[in-house]
């Protein structure tokens, strides 16, 4: 075997263990991913303005149901001991890095693949969370909180449904016509998922709603 034989396989075997991705994609992590570190920072700054003013208001605090105030007063807006949206700033940050490094023609391997499904899941298994103890704990809305849970449903769906179809997660037989299904109509979950939000937040809240109509 030749050395230049040798090369072409060495380079051919690096590029199985690699995965890149289509540009639609890295620009659904730059774009969601700035989209969610807008809302971070808004949050972290607004954070800071209530630490140093406890009697701050701050501008998204707008009916008694969206009060950005009242998230940021409650345990649950630091669930780790700290502001979530310091969680935010570092994670949306790294999505962007990402997306960013997709568009420039990089590939990464699987175990970076599987890094970043396991923060997908991570994120959005956390904002399920704080959805929840928004409507039915603290029974108040932040505006930059929905933005950061709109952002996290296509950057978790759209990352798993990348890593299905490109092997990172392996996929069984019969369930591979499942997977080309779901990225054939790979609208259909996010819309039904932003959907049920809708209505939860509709419900949930109708009481207050139904005062406006």
């Amino acid at each position: 075997m030749t050395a230049a034989t040798t090369a072409t396989a060495s380079t051919e075997a690096a590029r199985a263990r690699s995965h890149g991705a289509s540009r639609p994609f890295a620009l659904l992590l730059v774009i969601g991913g700035a989209v969610g570190l807008f809302a971070s920072v808004v949050l972290t700054l607004d954070k800071i303005r209530l630490l140093k003013d406890p009697s701050y208001v701050p501008n998204c605090n707008i009916n008694p149901i969206i009060s950005c105030g009242s998230i940021m007063r409650s345990d649950q807006a630091e669930a780790f001991g700290f502001p979530n949206s310091l969680l935010g700033l570092v994670g949306f940050a790294v999505v962007i890095a990402v997306g960013a490094g997709l568009l420039a023609g990089a590939s990464y391997r699987r175990w970076f693949w599987l890094g970043l499904q396991a923060g997908a899941v991570f994120g959005i298994g956390f904002v399920t969370w704080l959805m929840y103890q928004a409507l039915y704990r603290i029974g108040a809305l932040c505006p930059y909180c929905m933005v950061v849970w709109a952002a996290m449903i296509p950057l978790f769906w759209y990352t798993t449904l990348h890593n299905l179809r490109s092997g990172v997660i392996p996929v069984g037989r019969r369930l591979r016509p499942v997977v080309r299904e779901a990225a054939r109509y790979h609208w259909v979950v996010p819309a039904l998922w932003y959907a049920v939000i809708a209505l939860m937040i509709l419900k949930r809240f109708w009481y207050y709603w139904s005062t406006l109509i």
